[in-house]
């Protein structure tokens, strides 16, 4: 999700939820302690020089109940994020306290905004080596020889 479409989903709800990919809601007195930009600028395995931008927000679960953020006050913090930081409409990335801190992506349901799992992946499975996808093979493919003898082909 792309930080215009928060602030456009922002700009039409009452109240904010947070959804883990397991279902469970983030306890609705959570507080966004930073909205930023995060550059990654790296090589991957393969040598290939990369960057990646995204826009953070790292949700804090508090004993605070008395403070609820509400859609116009994220919204702020946003709007002043993009202009002291320079933050782009980029995708962005959430931050949230599990047995240490996990990185999300972001979607909308229309009620809830939706943490997505990420997976790590290699970004250079051709120089690698690593297939595509798993080769299939068939039974009645392999070599009609018997396998488990001394003379077989299985050893």
């Amino acid at each position: 999700m792309k930080l215009s479409e928060v602030k456009s989903v922002l700009g039409r709800l009452e109240t904010i939820g947070f959804q883990l990919p397991n279902g469970e809601l983030v306890p609705n007195h959570f507080h966004v302690t930073e909205v930023g930009k995060i550059t990654k600028h790296f090589i991957d395995c393969g040598g290939t020089e990369r960057k990646e931008n995204v826009v953070n927000f790292q949700l804090w679960n508090a004993n605070d109940y008395d403070h609820r953020l509400h859609p116009e006050k994220l919204l702020s913090i946003i709007e002043l994020s993009e202009k002291v930081l320079g933050i782009e409409d980029l995708d962005i990335e959430v931050e949230y306290q599990a047995e240490t801190i996990g990185k999300f992506g972001l979607e909308f349901n229309g009620t809830n905004f939706l943490l997505s799992s990420k997976q790590t992946d290699c970004l250079a499975k051709d120089k690698c080596g690593i297939p595509a996808e798993k080769p299939k093979l068939r039974f009645s493919e392999l070599n009609d020889e018997p396998c488990c003898t001394p003379d077989g082909n299985c050893c």
